[in-house]
């Protein structure tokens, strides 16, 4: 961290909200973590662009996470401030075509399907069994079930570094498999809210089908704190089933173990740390590409410093992560 007088100025301004040497272990689905140099809760899409500005304009690294799904923190941490997204404010806007639900992206994305299910409003469905954030959604190209954010985004509202507030379309956020252009470009911006389609339905349908896919979804991924899927799926294949014919189901190493359900799925059995995960992941890919000649890419983050370097970390700030 560069100097003191920006955390006393965040102070002033959020008072307890701001905690030191916070470990992020507390702030991530997998439970690992070691400890962020100050974390500071931002409640409100005002407070993200306040604290972000404030970081940008005093050149302090930085970080945006939302439920911390998708990301590994090292256990040395992270050398910066740690914004946690709780802006959850969201809308339904009947008189745009098509009706969309405007939502801010700290809210938790299967939350916010089922609560606009709830009311008769289609298309979001697939949704209703990630577990992150629609920011981290958005800056990921979350997908299940055979949808994606690509499909569903009408506009992403994000403070960008250099150009202040913007309002992005789908095609400027240049969407690929799990993947885009912030995702791409760590420290480019930070994502505010987003603008999803929906249709009309009514709530017995939406309902019973969310309930048809979270029965789907109990069936193939396990319980447990994970990051969610480890890997990408490579073209035209599943990373859980070249995991799993190279024999690795089961495999642990420490307190981290390829589940037995899934096994694009890696379990924290709530004493891994995150080397023990790290050396999973590595021996997957290494034997992967032994047997099969595919090289398997995380669809999962590294955050924080791993055996002194720097991974997914920037000076600039990080886009909204999951």
């Amino acid at each position: 961290m560069k100097s003191s007088d920006t955390l006393n100025r965040l102070e002033t301004i959020f008072g307890q909200r701001l905690q030191q040497d916070v470990f992020l272990s507390r702030f991530s689905t997998s439970r690992i973590g070691g400890p962020a140099e100050a974390l500071i809760i931002v409640k409100t899409r005002d407070e993200l662009i306040q604290a972000a500005s404030i970081l940008w304009e005093n050149e302090e690294v930085f970080r945006v996470i939302g439920s911390g799904s998708n990301i590994i923190v090292s256990d040395k941490g992270f050398r910066g401030i740690i914004l946690s997204n709780q802006a959850k404010a969201f809308e339904i806007q009947k008189y745009e075509e098509p009706t969309v639900v405007r939502a801010e992206s700290g809210i938790n994305f299967s939350n916010l399907a089922r609560r606009v299910g709830l009311i008769g409003y289609s298309g979001l469905e697939w949704a209703s069994t990630i577990p992150g954030t629609l920011g981290g959604a958005v800056y990921g190209n979350a997908g299940a079930f055979g949808s994606d954010i690509h499909k569903d985004l009408v506009m992403a509202e994000i403070l960008h570094r250099e150009n202040g507030l913007q309002q992005w379309s789908n095609d400027q956020m240049l969407y690929g498999y799990r993947t885009s252009v912030l995702k791409r470009n760590p420290g480019m911006a930070v994502i505010l809210s987003a603008s999803l389609k929906l249709g009309s339905s009514n709530k017995e349908q939406v309902q019973a089908k969310m309930d048809e896919l979270l029965t789907r979804r109990k069936k193939s991924q396990p319980p447990g704190a994970s990051m969610g899927s480890t890997f990408k799926n490579p073209p035209g294949d599943h990373a859980g089933r070249l995991i799993e014919a190279a024999g690795l189901k089961g495999t642990r190493i420490g307190g981290a173990e390829i589940s037995q359900v899934h096994a694009n799925f890696f379990i924290n059995h709530l004493d891994a740390t995150a080397m023990d995960m790290k050396a999973l992941i590595d021996l997957t890919k290494e034997t992967v590409a032994r047997q099969f000649g595919v090289q398997l890419e995380l669809e999962v983050e590294l955050v924080g410093d791993w055996d002194g370097d720097i991974v997914n970390f920037n000076k600039l700030g990080d886009s909204n992560a999951a």
